[in-house]
């Protein structure tokens, strides 16, 4: 499964919030990916406001289901989970830190109050019809005692291996994102500095007159 999350505003659009995505924006790199990935199950978030209510939700994830989505993803918000599914939309749930509300960036589930409160969440997802359930930077006991808790896939980030499976932000997993690493994040490549020194060595080519070269020119 291919994820078009609204992480694509920090790591692509240079927003400082995913909160600043906006519909044109999901659309935009869904229909990308959906015309590069024809073939792949793909979930697209569901951006902050566009769900705000049962008819938000349902007209603007319809929406995103011509554009090419199979699944949308909202973060919380059991009720709007109920009223998508119940309309025929693939969900997705989303629990634990949610980016569009949360303006610091925290580990969700430490105290024991919100742990259970988190456990209770899950079940309300899972009861409105989602299919699989992210969660996201909480601890790794609290994310195996969900897992085993409900029959739904958890898709863990941030939260250990006991998840049902795992998920990543393509630009921090190939490296070619560095304002902000978080501890869960492991970079398999260095791309960023691939291409940094790609440009450089153009740029002295140029200077250096090496570029373009015989080859590289029409007679």
């Amino acid at each position: 499964m291919i994820l078009i999350g609204d992480s694509l505003g920090h790591v692509i659009l240079g927003y400082e919030r995913t909160a600043h995505v906006r519909m044109d924006d999901i659309k935009r790199h869904l229909g990308a990916v959906r015309r590069g990935a024809p073939n792949t199950f793909i979930i697209a978030d569901l951006p902050a406001g566009s769900y705000a209510t049962e008819k938000d939700a349902l007209a603007n994830a319809n929406i995103l289901i011509n554009t090419g989505a199979d699944a949308v993803k909202p973060e919380g918000k059991p009720d709007i989970i109920y009223a998508l599914t119940s309309a025929g939309i693939p969900v997705m749930g989303h629990l634990g830190y949610l980016p569009q509300t949360t303006e610091k960036f925290r580990i969700v589930g430490r105290d024991h109050d919100e742990a259970v409160q988190l456990m209770h969440e899950a079940e309300q997802v899972e009861q409105a019809g989602a299919f699989a359930l992210v969660l996201e930077c909480i601890p790794t006991r609290l994310a195996c005692a969900v897992t085993k808790k409900i029959t739904i896939p958890t898709i863990g980030i941030g939260s250990g291996t006991e998840c049902d499976g795992q998920v990543l932000v393509l630009y921090d997993m190939l490296g070619l994102f560095n304002d902000f690493k978080p501890k869960f994040v492991r970079r398999y490549a260095d791309c960023a500095g691939i291409v940094s020194e790609a440009v450089d060595k153009f740029v002295e080519d140029i200077k250096q007159k090496r570029f373009p070269s015989h080859n590289e020119e029409y007679e």
